[in-house]
């Protein structure tokens, strides 16, 4: 009789091996400012009911609260994500998630992720928990590429587009035209609170941008959650001669009710939102109910790739292309270059003036448009030099 081990040849036995063990041996994130928190709002108020108070953003929101995580391998291998959340988001992982990673193995990043998911649910679910997993993920998800010796892309099935057409987001139109971008987003600092002659004063002033990018690029507007239903309503109705292609966060982002009805009922325009919803069971709730046309999920804050490539799976099943919220990044563009839903991605530093750190962290641009990048997991080397300005808790 032949003996049963005999009947495994040497390749079926290879499946049966140990998988590949990279251990993590140190969790470290630092707060490192993209933005100053003065671009959002400001803390000097003239009163109780001064407008300003529905503003100020303070220090862990948007670019002003990024944060970068660092992961260290036994194996030498380093991985850097960005996150959000500021200070709070690095007391919450020096003090509760580093627990969950120490002495793990960092190739499991789903699995990584569902174990701190689940244990900063009872204080987490959204906002600062979730942006600091986001962080963690990233970082993880670049040791993986690290070690695999590829972009993440490639590991994600590669690339489903060469390039990826870019959007600007920001106040000088003719930079923007003169980098040849062909979709155009801007702030809307004016809404309902401004008072009589406003709805006139943004039909002059989209008007204005309409004649400089010229009648075939795309034209949007950012509301920042400064208008209510009605208005919007109404003011979508006044621009259709303006050609908008959409309008992003008119109301809170909470207010699911709100979108719904903007959804069903607005003419001449699209609702698109996201940017301030978290992880993939959020956003499952906005495409249920219908609630967005576009969705805007940022991988530094709304989940980390693992949680939002899921949303743009489940996205493609409503027929809800997904506009990364600044994918121009290296992080995002990961997944925009790798997903057939991600047709478009916004702007990163690009015609922005952004500083040193943001250029490191863009994506390839050229003439408008972004390209994935080519180097070992997400494409960004944070040097000591660089660390040492921007993070130097990580040196």
């Amino acid at each position: 009789m032949i003996p049963r081990r005999s009947l495994i040849t040497a390749p079926a036995a290879a499946l049966f091996a140990a998988p590949e063990r990279i251990e993590i041996t140190s969790v470290k994130a630092a707060p490192f400012q993209l933005r100053r928190a003065a671009a959002f709002g400001t803390n000097r108020f003239t009163s109780d009911f001064d407008p300003n108070r529905w503003r100020w953003f303070g220090p862990f929101s948007q670019l002003t609260g990024a944060i970068l995580v660092q992961i260290r391998t036994k194996q030498g291998i380093t991985g850097y994500g960005m996150g959000g959340g500021g200070g709070a988001a690095v007391y919450a992982i020096d003090n509760h998630i580093q627990d969950l990673l120490v002495g793990a193995n960092a190739l499991n990043v789903e699995m990584l992720w569902e174990q701190i998911f689940a244990s900063t649910s009872f204080y987490g679910r959204k906002g600062v928990a979730v942006q600091a997993l986001s962080g963690i993920d990233l970082a993880l998800w670049d040791i993986a590429g690290k070690h695999a010796k590829k972009p993440v892309w490639q590991l994600l099935g590669g690339a489903v587009k060469e390039k990826a057409m870019a959007y600007y987001t920001g106040g000088n139109l003719e930079l923007a035209l003169k980098l040849g971008f062909k979709a155009f987003k801007m702030s809307m600092p004016l809404g309902p609170a401004d008072g009589d002659g406003v709805k006139q004063k943004i039909v002059d002033m989209l008007t204005r941008a309409r004649n400089t990018i010229g009648p075939d690029n795309l034209l949007m507007i950012d509301c920042l959650c400064r208008w209510n239903v009605p208005f919007t309503l109404e003011m979508a109705d006044r621009l259709q001669g303006v050609k908008l292609h959409f309008i992003e966060e008119p109301v809170l982002p909470d207010d699911l009710s709100g979108y719904e009805k903007l959804c069903a009922e607005v003419k001449g325009t699209r609702i698109a939102s996201g940017e301030h919803e978290y992880t993939h069971y959020g956003f499952d709730i906005l495409l249920r109910h219908k609630a967005a046309h576009f969705l805007q999920p940022d991988l530094t804050w709304s989940g980390g790739l693992t949680a939002i490539r899921r949303v743009a799976t489940n996205a493609a099943s409503y027929s809800v292309p997904v506009f990364p919220h600044r994918g121009g990044s290296a992080f995002a563009m990961q997944l925009v270059i790798s997903h057939p839903n991600c047709p478009m991605a916004e702007s990163f530093m690009t015609g922005e003036g952004g500083d040193d750190l943001m250029r490191l962290c863009a994506a390839p641009f050229e003439n408008g448009y972004y390209r994935a990048p080519e180097g070992a997991g997400m494409g960004v080397e944070f040097s000591e030099a660089v660390l040492r300005k921007h993070a130097p808790q990580l040196v």
